[in-house]
């Protein structure tokens, strides 16, 4: 008796976003370009696209993951940091550059 992949995705449908609704886009009209004025215009009725339901928030991570993924933020915020080191370094090089050639210049 194989029941586990009934009992497996009885389980999960809460996870699943459902599937969108098919609407149909609003109809072409092919007629005169010049609009008639012995005739009302008839207000077109409006056509939204299907509303999903929102997807549950995901689960909390355990303290273990929480704790790696900080652990690779900082590191990753520790190369930013020294690659705007230099930057800026280079930058304040640029600059002292272009003093003294201005100062020559005068």
């Amino acid at each position: 008796m194989k029941m586990w992949p009934y009992r497996f995705f009885r389980r999960l449908w809460f996870f699943f976003p459902p599937y969108p609704y098919f609407y149909y886009p609003p109809p072409q009209q092919y007629g005169p370009t010049q609009p008639q004025t012995s005739q009302a215009q008839q207000p077109q009725p409006q056509y939204y696209p299907p509303s999903y339901a929102p997807l549950p928030p995901p689960p909390p991570p355990t303290p273990e993951m929480e704790l790696r993924m900080l652990e690779d933020y900082k590191k990753a915020l520790e190369e930013d940091l020294e690659d705007l080191k230099e930057e800026l370094k280079s930058v304040e090089e640029r600059i002292k550059e272009l003093k003294s050639f201005l100062e020559k210049g005068e």
